[in-house]
């Protein structure tokens, strides 16, 4: 990382917290904006920072700049909401004229997102380039290793995961024999898995198949699991995960390992073209 303090720009769950304690590992100073009603106040304790409302970006900016900062990362889960809840300032309401919200799915709104923080003059970073070994080995990563029954079903999952992505409209799917039990759209990962466990049939269990949408952006929203998704993979009667190697952020490698191999669930890093 370059000098100069980082942008977090926080949403809710373990990856803001992660990047934050990257930062002070290396030295680096950090500032944080939080985003009202989906960052955690805990992220943010004892560290500099600042809240903002996701339609405030002309606060959005101005606290990055009071900051000093040059280099930000977007991080962490955003609830989609509402025209009406945006509550956007001036800046933010001619954003939103500019990008045109209602017209685009969530890939293709953070694509606009991006593009309106280079225009600010900010350079836009990925988790990845924070994080060491943030990303996901290829092959099995614990001690469970999926049959034949587990890789057709991941085979079933990756097409049905490509179809979604192509469309704009999640990344993770839950097959069981062959029977695509639920499918990842605004609610994300935890909710699907939630909800497909009252959907599981007899016999083998599912798999949850997670990849990155086709063409796109690696710096943000990328998929991402960790050892709670594991454990919610087993809540919801499957037997293992599969994720796209070298893309998906593996959130606490060997804890993901460790709750695979106390769970008898396999999680592999799947390898493309």
């Amino acid at each position: 990382m370059t000098g100069g303090p980082l942008g977090i720009l926080a949403g809710g769950g373990e990856l803001p917290r992660r990047l934050i304690a990257a930062c002070q590992e290396r030295g680096r100073p950090c500032y944080v904006v939080a985003f009202e009603g989906h960052a955690e106040p805990a992220t943010v304790d004892g560290v500099p920072h600042g809240w903002a409302t996701l339609g405030a970006a002309g606060r959005v900016f101005e606290l990055l700049r009071g900051a000093g900062v040059r280099q930000i990362v977007l991080a962490g889960a955003i609830k989609r909401p509402s025209l009406l809840n945006l509550k956007p300032d001036v800046k933010g309401a001619a954003v939103l004229a500019r990008i045109g919200l209602r017209a685009l799915g969530d890939d293709g709104l953070l694509r606009a997102v991006v593009a309106e923080f280079e225009r600010e003059g900010f350079q836009v970073l990925g988790a990845q380039d924070v994080l060491i070994s943030v990303a996901a080995p290829a092959g099995v990563l614990g001690r469970v290793v999926p049959d034949d029954r587990a890789r057709t079903d991941i085979g079933r999952g990756v097409a049905v995961a490509r179809a979604l992505g192509a469309v704009d409209v999640g990344q993770a799917v839950v097959v069981q024999q062959g029977i695509v039990l639920g499918v990842e759209a605004a609610e994300g990962t935890e909710a699907l898995l939630a909800r497909v466990g009252a959907l599981r049939r007899d016999g083998p269990g599912g798999v949850l198949v997670k990849l990155a949408k086709p063409g796109q952006d690696h710096r943000v929203d990328l998929p991402a699991i960790g050892s709670a998704t594991v454990r919610q993979a087993a809540a919801a009667g499957l037997v293992g995960i599969a994720i796209e190697a070298r893309v998906t952020l593996v959130l606490d490698l060997a804890g993901v390992i460790a709750a695979a191999d106390a769970a008898g669930l396999f999680v592999e890093g799947l390898e493309f073209p």
